[in-house]
């Protein structure tokens, strides 16, 4: 079993809650999209089209999907618009399967090495930190050890609610003065988890895309510093993502995939928004693996993301 696979049913259902909104508001539109037909014909087809872009699954995508509906109905000739929910699971499955977002209830830290580096980047107010703090309680709980950097010194509100974090969930975190060289934080950080045979680092960066050569320039920096320390460092560029603000978040990910080389997403609120169709157009566009959901405020609220329970929940699927 995975790090993260220890939650069995507990963490279906807490999917289904938490894309209830999502869910319910693609199966309103559907039902009218396929209101007094009984096979899926273009019109159903034109419909479906519209019902995708509204749930945020992005125009690009939506267009892959019907495409993808379109081949099946022409292959078996006769589809019927009772099937449609499981068509259209099969099919946005499948879709992500490709785009490398697979199920990930065995992931676990790789054994060449420790400690396993992730620098986290993603705007200001998408919930960074607590994605981060959620994440170290489910390390610490998986029996590993845990170092966390605040390397966003622009804010003392970031190093404040890190170091929140950490004494709740009872890991070390390395800071500095406000307004320090965030490479220098985390330089900091790898040598003191080194120095103390850590299993995994998490360094907090900070949130700013207005200047995008700043940006870039910064996490370069970061990156290269951290290799001193480690070379293999960092393990996973991962870019937290606000599911609520639906086609805001597809932006933000084309920005920071533009100046920084992202190896995977999490997707955080999703709980609390109708846009969950987001997960699906993020991770199409752009080819990098949605890895995490966050769907509470809960420490055990962030799970690993599972294609094939995440398509079933927003379909509609509620079976045990």
């Amino acid at each position: 079993m995975g790090l993260f696979g220890i939650f069995g049913k507990k963490k279906k259902e807490t999917l289904d809650q938490g894309l209830e909104r999502s869910s319910q508001s693609i199966f309103s539109k559907i039902s009218k999209a396929i209101a007094g037909k009984s096979t899926v014909d273009d019109e159903v087809l034109d419909n479906l089209e519209e019902v995708l872009i509204t749930s945020d699954v992005g125009v690009e995508t939506t267009l892959k999907i019907i495409e993808r509906i379109e081949a099946r109905v022409a292959r078996d000739k006769y589809v019927s618009t009772s099937e449609l929910n499981n068509l259209l699971r099969d099919e946005i499955a499948s879709l992500l399967t490709e785009n490398n977002s697979s199920d990930n209830e065995d992931w676990d830290l790789p054994t060449d090495h420790k400690p396993y580096v992730i620098l986290v980047v993603g705007v200001n107010g998408v919930g960074k930190t607590t994605t981060i703090g959620k994440l170290a309680y489910q390390f610490k709980n998986a029996g590993k050890k845990v170092f966390l950097g605040a390397a966003d010194t622009f804010r003392a509100a970031a190093v404040d609610q890190l170091c929140i974090w950490g004494e709740r969930v009872g890991v070390p975190v390395i800071k500095q003065q406000m307004g320090a060289d965030p490479a220098s934080v985390a330089y900091d950080t790898l040598c003191s988890a080194k120095a103390n045979n850590a299993d995994v680092v998490i360094i907090d960066t900070a949130g700013r895309l207005h200047n995008k050569v700043g940006l870039m320039n910064e996490l370069k920096k970061i990156k290269d510093v951290m290799k001193k320390v480690l070379p293999e460092a960092p393990d996973e560029v991962l870019l937290i993502l606000d599911g609520s603000t639906g086609q805001n978040a597809f932006e933000q990910a084309k920005q920071f995939s533009a100046v920084t080389n992202i190896t995977s997403m999490a997707v955080t609120k999703l709980d609390g928004t109708a846009k969950g169709g987001v997960v699906i157009g993020i991770s199409d566009q752009l080819k990098v693996p949605v890895k995490y959901i966050g769907l509470g405020e809960g420490t055990e609220d962030l799970q690993l993301f599972n294609r094939r329970q995440f398509v079933d929940s927003l379909f509609g699927d509620r079976k045990k």
